[in-house]
């Protein structure tokens, strides 16, 4: 590369060839993948570079003051009628919050806030109207560059396209969802799939648990022959606790501190076997807390988090198997049912799983009795 002060403005020439090249200024640059800009011009000749510079120079400038005008509040909206407020993306994502997020967990409010600051600091806050689709594909592009898995992406999208949705309708703004119908590669093209425990380790994990017999391992037993999520069960209060009646049992609902992940989370288990044992621990040494854990949870939340982090690590070290973790449980658990023939209908209210069909909301569904036939079923010990 050649630069002389006899090339024209904006110009270089590398052998021989002239080259258009600019920086882009700080204040539009969000809308840019790179800070400069360069392109060849195609040409030898001095005075055709020098012309088709001062024409791309001068459709750049522009440009960029059409961009900046963009950005800017609507011109002289002190002398307008109803002088409107042009809603800002972290505007919406109060407006966002204030609605939505009643009863919601404390990890609703960071996973909300972390996505919109991601999106912030690709294409900076400004109006709702003035973000484009180009917004999108680069929020997009920096989440994987960020090293974000294709789940993650999807999550991050679904929330930004949330917000917006929701402004627009709650604002009546003119304008259509600029991150609607973006392209987002396939969740299962670099998700890991997470291994069902083979039962013989669930066994193992089970014995060493009512060896060691503290509340971490109580928390295991219990998720280990009930198939909850870690959440569901570090949130459990202990009148969702049932060891007196007939059929022991535990009440899966949803508490202020802790909500479910879905409507058909809500269901009632049978304990039997390690969940049985790890119950009655918790009834008989639980005596200064309404929480079964208190170590995890309390009436401000629940930290299912810090203790998917110890177990996990507790868990690997049990089963000499690094590919495991605690919610490998609970895929075990379907398999554990689909293996005595339990109806699927079943499968998915003991789990909690999504109904796959209007019909199977219909009725009663299965009775205590019949779904603790079952739970005995298992081999549970």
């Amino acid at each position: 590369m050649r630069k002389t002060n006899n090339n024209p403005s904006y110009t270089f020439t590398k052998r021989g060839i002239y080259y258009f090249t600019r920086l882009v200024p700080f204040d539009v640059q969000h809308h840019y993948k790179q800070r400069r800009i360069i392109q060849s011009l195609r040409t030898r000749s001095t005075k055709d570079a020098a012309k088709t510079a001062r024409m791309l120079s001068l459709r750049l400038e522009t440009y960029w003051h059409e961009l900046r005008l963009e950005q800017q509040e609507i011109p002289f909206s002190f002398l307008l009628n109803n002088n409107p407020k042009q809603i800002t993306l972290v505007d919406a994502l109060e407006l966002y919050l204030e609605i939505k997020a009643k009863g919601r967990s404390k990890l609703f409010f960071e996973h909300s806030r972390r996505y919109v600051d991601y999106l912030v600091q690709t294409s900076s806050n400004k109006a709702l109207k003035h973000y484009t689709s180009i917004d999108a594909t680069h929020y997009r592009q920096w989440l994987q560059d960020k090293g974000l898995a294709n789940a993650s992406v999807h999550k991050a999208f679904a929330c930004i396209k949330a917000i917006f949705t929701l402004a627009i309708k709650e604002q009546g703004l003119t304008m259509q969802n600029p991150f609607s119908n973006i392209y987002l590669p396939s969740e299962k093209d670099d998700a890991k799939k997470r291994l069902p425990i083979a039962i013989a380790d669930i066994r193992l994990v089970q014995s060493h648990c009512k060896a060691v017999d503290d509340d971490m391992r109580w928390l295991v037993a219990l998720i280990s022959d009930t198939g909850m999520r870690l959440s569901e069960a570090t949130g459990l209060m202990l009148n969702d606790l049932c060891l007196d009646e007939d059929i022991p049992h535990v009440i899966i609902q949803p508490h202020k501190q802790r909500p479910l992940k879905t409507r058909s989370s809500e269901r009632i288990v049978p304990l039997v076997g390690a969940s049985l044992w790890a119950a009655q621990r918790i009834k008989q040494n639980v005596q200064v807390s309404d929480y079964c854990f208190p170590r995890y949870c309390n009436a401000k939340g629940c930290n299912a988090n810090s203790a998917s982090a110890a177990l996990n690590k507790w868990l690997k070290s049990v089963t000499r198997n690094k590919d495991y973790v605690l919610h490998g449980l609970r895929h075990s658990f379907r398999d554990r049912l689909r293996a005595v023939n339990a109806p699927i209908e079943m499968i998915d209210r003991l789990g909690g799983w999504s109904l796959k069909s209007v019909g199977q909301g219909y009725g009663d569904g299965y009775h205590l009795e019949q779904t603790h036939l079952t739970m005995k079923m298992l081999g549970a010990e």
